[in-house]
Order: C-alpha cells, then structure tokens, then sequence
C-alpha cells in the first residue's frame, strides 16, 4: 500500500520571483547566443546581465536634510543592502525616505498618506496657543516612523491611496492612547 505524502504546513516561498517582459527579437537572439557562449539558461543569463546592469546605475541621496552636504552616491546593486527589506512596506518606507524622487505618482500619494498620518510615527503634543488646543506634531525621519504599525495597517494605507477604500479607513491618532501606561497593574 503507498503512503500518501504528508503536506507541509509551512508556507513555502519562491527565492526567486517570475517576470514576463519583451525583447525586440534582434536583441533576444544575441542574448542567446551570449547565453550559450556562457554556457548559461537565457534566463540564467538575463538574471546576470542584470545584476551587472545594476552595479553600473549610480543612485544619489542625502542622508540629511542640510542641502549644503555634497549627496552620497552608490549602485543600485549596493542599495540592497541600505533599502531591501523582506517586508514590503518596510522596504517601501525605506525608499520613500532614501530614493523620493525614484518614486512613481501612485508611490508619492502613498508616500504623501503616510507622512501626514501621525499614527505612525513618534512624536509629542504641542500647546496651540492661538488655537487653545494640544495638536501631536512628528517628523518624517526614519527613526520616528513606528514600522509595526506601518505593516500592521499596509494593506488599508495601499487601498486608500489606490482609491478602493475612503480616507476615514485609515487609523487615527488618538489623545488616549498617549495617557495609557505601559506598567501593568498585576
């Protein structure tokens, strides 16, 4: 009697990730043939070309604010290791904050919902004397941004921003939850 497979419960992950683009035929058959001369798969070869591709782009950014710095420069390549996150919404924060100018229209109003949304990130109430009120102000720096809640709340910032869902989804900073203690009372 055979004895069924026993299925893993673990969800499995692909360490690598499938895409489908066009090649001007000219340009495919070169690949090939520099593919055989390799000794490579075409796309084993394609995969190489672009990682070397990629250690060849130079990306410019500052780390601070102050203009009157000279930008840092390094690859594309070497951004992996500055910007890559096996999270995606970490690995969007990141780049927003790095690269933000590398950011695509539907990316900034992302972006742009994230960085006026004082639930996410560190900060303090401040006395509106004109207006008699205490208002939480924060500032958009890559050590105030509270990543948890970020990926706790992804998929509704990327729904909103996409237009499927109403701005009032998103969560909201409130007064009581700066009153509430982290000492347990047991």
């Amino acid at each position: 009697m055979a004895k069924a497979k026993k299925q893993s419960s673990k969800k499995k992950t692909s360490r690598t990730e499938t895409i489908g683009f066009r090649l001007d035929p000219k340009l495919r058959f070169a690949a090939e043939l520099a593919a055989r001369k390799q000794r490579r798969s075409l796309s084993s070869f394609i995969e190489w070309a672009v990682e070397e591709a990629t250690k060849k782009v130079v990306l410019e950014y500052r780390e601070s604010s102050n203009l009157d710095e000279p930008p840092r420069a390094e690859t594309a390549f070497d951004t992996i290791k500055t910007v890559w996150d096996v999270d995606e919404a970490d690995r969007f924060a990141k780049l927003a904050m790095t690269y933000p100018e590398l950011l695509t229209h539907d990316e900034e109003v992302l972006w742009k919902l994230i960085c006026q949304n004082g639930f996410l990130w560190k900060g303090k109430y401040v006395e509106n004397s004109a207006r008699g009120v205490r208002e939480w102000t924060w500032n958009v720096l890559p050590t105030s941004l509270i990543y948890v809640r970020l990926r706790d709340n992804w998929e509704v910032f990327k729904q909103v921003a996409s237009g499927e869902k109403s701005e009032d989804c998103l969560p909201r900073w409130q007064e009581e939850m700066e009153s509430v203690r982290d000492d347990i009372p047991f």
